[in-house]
């Protein structure tokens, strides 16, 4: 059988796979969480600007990286050329432990939240939901890379032509009063400054995603050319959407709407345009997590068909089914580990687990720009990094401050994820004697 990955994969699939695997459930249940976090409506903001400008800065480093080895695997590429295969592979055991598998995971245990908005469900059928949402995925990804990125495609045209409408008129409503005080803290102290990176957990998951596209330069059209364009075209695009979004929220509710609200979203369109607007966003919603889920499994397996292809994960993952393409014994293992996660986990412990993982990885991956400079300083690059050496260094320190905040406020979630990665040692150790 081929070992080799199909290249059909566009610039604008690799917009809309950026864009739709990082919208799913958590703009649209998360910003009340950010306006309470953050204490204030305008914090609130400005932590969604800092996390999509953080995103922003990740993405301008990881398009030289991947520009210039566009391969399968992405972030585990770029660790296993600059720090070894070691480092690559504790990367690419958290991904399939935590950080990827558990994304795919938080998403699907969100769907049964809005299928409530029309049918009540059983703890029992909640849980199957999620599964189903898991397994219909899976089934569109096993059949061809070319028909999930066409699924990509309409989804997310779908939801963010709704999210941005939306937002136009819940900013054009202006229903929801706020005191001045809701807006900005009378002074800012220690405290305030702490409440702020702490809103960025949430802030940070709802971004979360957007490097998945890496893990497809080896299935991209002309990487060189595009692979750098899709990435930052993608990730400047989320953070327009995200912050209008917000802004929307805020004007339909107010400050004190927001923050006592789960359901943003459905609560701010129902207050604008009544009861029946929220159910329609509702099933928008639906569509978007949907749209992440496909993005999600059309992305991530292909990080663990490169780890079996270097002989540091089950081999039968490296296996690409000769009529249709796709590397189904990866895609199908991501699946069903998702699975047991979303029947296993909370939608919390999740959450936190992805956000600090990620990060942890991103400032180890980004750093691989530094590396890659100091060795090859005249190699040609398709893409060099706007503001070098700036741009990678504040990234790189910011994730390393949001790693660091995440251990000292949750101790104990922080420490199951270094676990994880930990337990990933004499699993590397027992492939590579295996591989020899």
């Amino acid at each position: 059988m081929s070992v080799e990955l199909r290249r059909t994969l566009s610039l604008r699939d690799l917009i809309f796979i950026t864009v739709g695997t990082v919208i799913g459930s958590g703009i649209f249940l998360t910003p009340g969480g950010v306006v309470r976090d953050a204490g204030s409506g305008g914090m609130a903001l400005a932590a969604w600007i800092v996390g999509g400008v953080l995103s922003l800065l990740g993405a301008l480093t990881f398009a030289e990286l991947g520009a210039a080895n566009p391969d399968s695997g992405g972030l585990y590429a770029y660790l296993k050329e600059a720090f070894g295969p070691l480092p690559a592979f504790l990367y690419g055991w958290t991904m399939f432990l935590v950080i990827g598998s558990g994304s795919l995971a938080t998403l699907a245990a969100a769907f049964p939240r809005y299928v409530a908005a029309f049918v009540a469900l059983s703890p029992a059928t909640s849980a199957g939901s999620s599964v189903v949402v898991i397994a219909a995925v899976t089934a569109i990804n096993v059949r061809g890379t070319r028909q999930s990125a066409n699924v990509q495609a309409v989804t997310t045209a779908l939801k963010v032509g709704v999210i941005v409408l939306m937002a136009a008129i819940l900013t054009a409503s202006g229903g929801g009063a706020s005191q001045p005080g809701e807006w900005w803290p009378a002074r800012v102290s220690p405290t305030t400054v702490m409440n702020a990176v702490t809103a960025m957990i949430g802030v940070l998951w709802a971004y979360e995603g957007w490097q998945y596209g890496t893990f497809s330069a080896g299935e991209t059209i002309d990487p060189q050319r595009i692979f750098a364009r899709g990435l930052i075209a993608g990730t400047t695009l989320l953070v327009g959407i995200y912050v209008f979004a917000n802004v929307g929220y805020l004007s339909a509710l107010g400050v004190g709407g927001v923050a006592s609200s789960n359901r943003v979203a459905s609560d701010a369109a129902a207050a604008a345009l009544g009861p029946a607007a929220g159910k329609l966003v509702a099933v928008v919603i639906l569509v978007s997590i949907f749209s992440a889920a496909n993005g999600t499994i059309l992305t991530l397996p292909r990080l663990f068909f490169a780890m079996a292809r270097d002989g540091v994960f089950f081999s039968r993952l490296a296996v690409v089914h000769p009529r249709l393409g796709t590397p189904v014994a990866a895609i199908v293992s991501t699946a069903l580990w998702s699975t047991v996660l979303v029947l296993s986990g909370t939608f919390e412990q999740l959450l936190t687990y992805v956000v600090f993982m990620s990060w942890l990885w991103f400032a180890l991956a980004a750093a691989a720009i530094f590396v890659r400079r100091r060795r090859a300083p005249n190699a040609h690059r398709p893409f060099r990094t706007p503001g070098y050496p700036l741009t990678p260094i504040v990234f790189v320190a910011a994730a390393l401050l949001i790693v660091v905040n995440t251990i000292v406020v949750k101790p104990a979630q922080s420490a199951i994820g270094v676990g994880f990665a930990l337990l990933g040692i004499p699993a590397y150790r027992v492939w590579r004697a295996r591989s020899r």
